[in-house]
């Protein structure tokens, strides 16, 4: 049975949906009866969908407490997130050790989530615990000769030192571009930058594959504008481009070719289909010239991976598109202590992969979806710092 856990962008061969953003698209014409958010995957899974409960309760409340950042609730600290290294501390109470094994435990999944079979290890020989997943981590470890816990930390450190300063900092808002240097394991965290900047009050981050990122201090418990709600800003930002963007139509090739040619993408992987098209963008798709005649024939071609795809399968994926207002509210969602505008990546090529030479010197300018990138993030900064200068 195929089960979409932890992601906003549902499919239709998903028979269970379960995510903890306040909304998720294409998740209405699929098998699922429904689409149930929480505030944690492991209460759906652990306490809905399984008919006797398979978590202690002790390990569901750290699992929600990580999915959802509510470190300020519990008094955890940065450096208490971004440790590899976890030995028992009889001066703590046993809720608080467990807690920083949970945290230890997730910062590990997430070093080693993408190696070939580790996720696969873990599902298939864990127990329903975090001790039986911790066990069998270190085992995994083990096995694969890969990096020691030492190792992780000591690149978490480096990391976090070689950061300090890179972002700008105004008015208790950390404003980032990029992640810097990444390519150690377990160096990057996403709270690295309160690490170094604890007394801010947002971190702004805006990514070159067309992301913005926008989230409250998780650690803070009394923060500048505390009832703000970011993903109201995220549209008003957008708002400002929303006649331009509306404009401008993104090609159904151009989404299917930008869907599935990651490194990641190989044979096993699930494809973009003309039903994840619809189930993303509803009727509000439209079609060009000649575009209503091949309908029927683009679904079935739409089967292939984008690579199998001839010349003039592309052409007629060109009659199809979505504006680009719609496609970017479709892919953009979260809460309101964190939001994200995502798909600005669609923006950067007209039509499928680029024919001929770039408009643009990639060694000297941004390509047009990172520049965009870059207007939404600094727009983003704008209307926080209103915001801000309003409460006071």
């Amino acid at each position: 049975m195929p089960v979409l856990v932890d992601f906003a962008h549902g499919k239709p061969m998903f028979v269970i949906h379960t995510d903890h953003h306040d909304r998720q698209a294409g998740a209405e014409d699929t098998k699922s009866k429904s689409f149930r958010p929480s505030r944690s995957n492991v209460e759906t899974i652990s306490q809905v969908v399984s008919p006797k409960e398979l978590f202690p309760s002790s390990d569901v409340l750290l699992i929600s407490t990580v999915d959802s950042a509510d470190y300020a609730k519990y008094g955890i600290t940065p450096d208490e997130v971004v440790n590899y290294i976890f030995k028992l501390d009889k001066d703590k109470s046993l809720q608080k050790n467990k807690m920083l094994m949970g945290l230890v435990i997730n910062k590990l999944l997430l070093a080693f989530k993408n190696k070939k079979g580790f996720l696969e290890s873990l599902v298939q020989n864990s127990e329903p615990s975090l001790m039986s997943i911790l066990t069998n981590i270190k085992e995994w470890m083990k096995k694969t000769n890969a990096p020691n816990v030492d190792e992780l930390q000591s690149n978490a450190e480096t990391y976090k030192k070689n950061m300090k300063g890179y972002p700008k900092v105004e008015d208790n808002i950390i404003f980032q571009y990029g992640g810097g240097s990444m390519i150690k394991p377990g160096s990057y965290d996403r709270y690295t930058p309160f690490r170094n900047n604890p007394e801010a009050d947002f971190l702004i981050m805006a990514w070159p594959m067309g992301l913005v990122q926008a989230s409250c201090n998780p650690f803070k418990k009394e923060r500048e504008l505390k009832g703000v709600n970011l993903g109201e800003i995220a549209q008003e930002v957008l708002g400002k481009w929303e006649e331009q963007l509306k404009q401008r139509t993104i090609p159904l090739s151009t989404i299917k070719w930008v869907s599935e040619t990651s490194k990641d993408f190989g044979p096993e992987s699930v494809g973009f289909t003309f039903k994840d098209f619809k189930a993303l963008y509803g009727d509000k798709f439209t079609t060009m010239e000649g575009g209503e005649k091949v309908l029927n024939r683009i679904e079935g071609m739409m089967e292939k991976p984008f690579s199998e795809l001839s010349e003039e399968d592309i052409q007629m994926m060109d009659k199809i598109g979505i504006n680009a207002w719609d496609l970017i509210q479709a892919n953009s969602g979260g809460h309101k202590c964190i939001t994200n505008i995502s798909g600005l990546n669609y923006l950067g090529r007209s039509k499928r992969p680029p024919q001929g030479k770039y408009r643009y010197d990639s060694e000297t300018d941004d390509s047009p979806s990172v520049k965009f990138t870059k207007m939404i993030a600094t727009e983003f900064e704008k209307k926080l710092k209103e915001k801000i200068k309003e409460s006071k």
